[in-house]
């Protein structure tokens, strides 16, 4: 079909759009022989798409304070359990391993549960009013971590500010998915990783500032009597603090870095105030008209404007068919078994269970590749001061963090998921092998072999970059892009838990096998899942680039929702709606 034909059926189906308002538009211009139905009319697609709405970039920016605050905590819990005046206030967290453990993965562990329990609560109120709810509970979390005189006041406030961190991630991307257009969405989710890293990164330099606050050590006078490092003794907190306690290090140290979370977090509650609602969601509501009206604000083109009253159009259509689908299927369904049908349909057909595969998979290897919550001790492990030098290297980690997702947000529309996904295993196989293998020949004697540390540093940073332009940003764009609308909400919920999941467990392992596992057996370890992630995707996950998300029954073999199909086919009609809209054909 030529440019010219694509545009005049677009043309014609808006005046029946329209009705009696069809005198305020005009016929578009033809926009080039690939026509992409609305995205072609929003402008460049991708990264040089978030360019042109100066609102939307705003809006989303600032909504990736969710991120950020899930990448601050990352950061912030991995150094200070190196500071010794956190070990001063806390001896058993400091000193056992188990223990170090269960401090970091009861935040895991709570958001695995909050990111399962927000999918009601965020559709019953809103996606607005859900990041709002959530920062006051993150709020109450975090201050009872800044504040705590006991471990259990310690762990407790963990588990408080880690149900919202779970039901952050579960509802930003959701929000910015439904109030982005179809032309910047991918770049979008790469914004949402690339908030994450900042926030691990501003947390590793903070950290880092605050634990010279009256020194590095917490008694300068007392020797260390601790187990030895590279054949050096360390702190001990049971017996190298003094009665009264730590004489130069301040608890500042610690504190400070973990109350500062707090104040990303009240901007982020306070501004959500002025954000607008999801459109989608107003829709689902009944708001037509208000729906309207935001997407108007959202794309910064008057509420007339045609694309504007099609996408409008687009999203009606969406609900509606999710709605008659579900009524079709399930017609004496209430509304608790239509929620369990929901997850029943996932496992229904082999290329539905496919799908959720996929994407518990991307999060499976997602966590099962990363080592940033022990940066830090790894670093110490490899010959550096653990006190100080390792703090500054892991500083220097999170900028290569940061600046390694950039490339992700830049190529992912363009080079494809796959590929980057692949190279990104490739890289951190080889690098965690090369690292593993230095510390079996030279680990128990890092001084008398300086260069050899000095290159196993150099791959921690190599290893950091091929994972954060692969993994880390792609794990929340598959999941997002694969299931199909009426199951997307609940394939989305299944698969944040399983970050969380997997994240607790590797929060919890990843000290002792630090501890235990000796002769570079924990980057083995990690190496071996690098590996298993390139073959799993070679062989089971398909390409996603370039295909509207209803293309995906294609990407996966799934004729199912054909019937489905027909059935969008018809509303369309009735809505005055072009086909190839929604379907691209």
């Amino acid at each position: 079909m030529t440019s010219r034909s694509s545009a005049s059926r677009y043309s014609n189906a808006s005046k029946d759009v329209v009705g009696e308002h069809s005198e305020s538009y005009a016929d578009p211009a033809p926009v080039g022989e690939d026509w992409t139905g609305l995205a072609a009319l929003e402008g460049h697609i991708g990264f040089r798409g978030l360019f042109q709405n100066s609102y939307i970039l705003g809006v989303t920016c600032f909504a990736t304070l969710g991120g950020f605050l899930f990448g601050y905590d990352q950061g912030v819990v991995s150094n200070i359990l190196v500071i010794e005046s956190f070990g001063a206030a806390f001896p058993q967290i400091y000193m056992d391993a188990s223990l170090k453990g269960w401090y970091v993965s009861t935040l895991l562990l709570a958001a695995w549960l909050g990111s399962l329990i927000n999918g009601p609560l965020c559709d019953k109120i809103g996606r607005r009013r859900n990041i709002m709810c959530n920062v006051v509970v993150f709020l109450l979390g975090s201050a009872l971590q800044t504040g705590a005189t006991s471990s259990n006041y310690l762990f407790g406030g963990r588990a408080v500010a880690g149900l919202a961190v779970g039901a952050l991630t579960h509802v930003v991307p959701m929000y910015l998915a439904e109030i982005s257009s179809a032309n910047i969405r991918g770049s979008l989710v790469g914004l949402q990783q690339l908030s994450i890293t900042l926030g691990v990164l501003v947390s590793d330099w903070i950290a880092y500032g605050t634990s010279h606050i009256g020194g590095t050590r917490c008694a300068p006078q007392i020797p260390y009597s601790g187990p030895l490092l590279n054949g050096n003794p360390t702190f001990d907190p049971f017996n190298d603090v003094p009665s009264g306690g730590c004489t130069a290090q301040k608890q500042s140290s610690w504190r400070v870095p973990v109350g500062l979370q707090m104040f990303p977090a009240l901007c982020l509650g306070l501004g959500m105030l002025l954000m607008p609602y999801s459109p989608r969601w107003l829709m689902e509501q009944g708001r037509e008209e208000e729906a309207l009206r935001t997407l108007s604000k959202l794309r910064q083109k008057p509420i007339d404007e045609l694309s504007v009253r099609f996408e409008h159009l687009e999203i009606k259509a969406e609900i509606r068919h999710a709605r008659e689908t579900r009524e079709m299927l399930y017609p004496a369904s209430g509304p608790f078994r239509q929620f369990l049908n929901n997850y029943l349909m996932l496992v229904s057909s082999w290329p539905k269970f496919k799908r959720l595969a996929v994407g518990c998979l991307v999060m499976f290897y997602q966590q099962f590749i990363a080592l940033i919550y022990y940066a830090p001790t790894i670093f110490g492990q490899l010959g550096l001061n653990p006190n100080t030098t390792s703090l500054l290297a892991t500083g220097v980690y999170g900028v290569v963090n940061t600046v390694s997702t950039l490339p992700a947000v830049v190529l992912l529309d363009s080079v494809g998921r796959r590929p980057l996904l692949m190279s990104g295993s490739v890289g951190c196989f080889t690098s965690l092998i090369i690292v593993g293998g230095l510390v079996a020949a030279y680990g128990t004697d890092w001084p008398a072999h300086a260069l050899a540390g000095r290159v196993a540093i150099a791959f921690v940073y190599i290893y950091d970059a091929h994972f954060s332009y692969s993994w880390a940003p792609i794990g929340w764009v598959l999941p997002s892009e694969i299931f199909p609308l009426h199951l997307r909400s609940t394939g989305i919920s299944i698969t944040t838990s399983c970050t969380w999941l997997n994240n607790f467990v590797i929060g919890l392992v990843s000290p002792m096998m630090l501890t235990t596992l000796a002769h570079g057996g924990t980057y083995f370890f990690f190496s071996a899942f690098a590996l298993l992630s390139f073959f799993t995707t070679w062989l089971f996950i398909p390409e996603t680039r370039g295909r509207t998300l209803e293309e995906m029954d294609a990407a996966f073999g799934d004729n199912a929702t054909e019937k489905e199909r027909q059935h969008m086919q018809v509303i369309c009609r009735e809505l005055g709606l072009p086909e190839r809209a929604l379907f691209g054909v």
